[in-house]
């Protein structure tokens, strides 16, 4: 049986690692533009790509899967009950949904997701990360390979004969990845999307 102190601890920490916006630290150590005052103001990959170049987007791509994987791994590392170690799974993605440095704002945890994912499930993960680039690859829309790879989250997991529990968290990511892309989804709908390497 984990400790629940030892369980609660490593929740804190992986909150606030994901709370840790690599968008804004990146952009600013790089002297560009602050992605919350340009493009979509989204602190992830996406608008720090189209507002602070190639550079500043790769390493924000970097940190916010890094930070994931990192909170994935030490809870797998620590921690045998699954439950406990998908929760710590989970507080890393919602630091990063709503970071402590940020006002309880943030990015919408595709990238922190997809680390996450690795971290704690690595095959799964990779699937997914598949899934999410061919999508961006096929469509140029970085929305929509989230929307594509995510909405696929749970099955994946059924087809790696993961746990009740593991589809129970792949569920929940999903629908967070899903409500978090809301106005995204209208836009692709009525295609005003912009795709990627356009402006918004």
């Amino acid at each position: 049986m984990d400790s629940p102190w030892l369980i609660g601890v490593l929740i804190l920490l992986a909150y606030l690692l994901g709370s840790v916006p690599f968008g804004v630290v990146v952009s600013r150590l790089l002297g560009a533009v602050d992605p919350r005052t340009a493009g979509s103001k989204n602190v992830g990959f996406t608008n720090v790509l189209r507002v602070s170049g190639k550079k500043a987007g790769i390493l924000t791509l970097l940190g916010d899967i890094g930070k994931g994987w990192l909170a994935g791994w030490v809870a797998t590392m620590s921690l045998n009950q699954e439950a406990a170690l998908l929760g710590v799974a989970l507080a890393a993605i919602m630091g990063h949904l709503h970071s402590v440095f940020l006002g309880l704002k943030g990015g919408k945890g595709v990238a922190t997701a997809l680390g996450a994912a690795l971290g704690v499930a690595p095959w799964v993960g990779l699937t997914l990360m598949a899934l999410w680039i061919g999508a961006v690859l096929l469509w140029k829309y970085s929305s929509g390979g989230a929307l594509f790879a995510f909405g696929l989250f749970p099955i994946v997991a059924l087809f790696f004969h993961r746990s009740w529990t593991f589809i129970g968290f792949a569920s929940v990511v999903s629908l967070l990845i899903w409500i978090r892309h809301k106005d995204n989804l209208i836009r692709l709908w009525s295609g005003t999307e912009s795709r990627i390497g356009q402006s918004s």
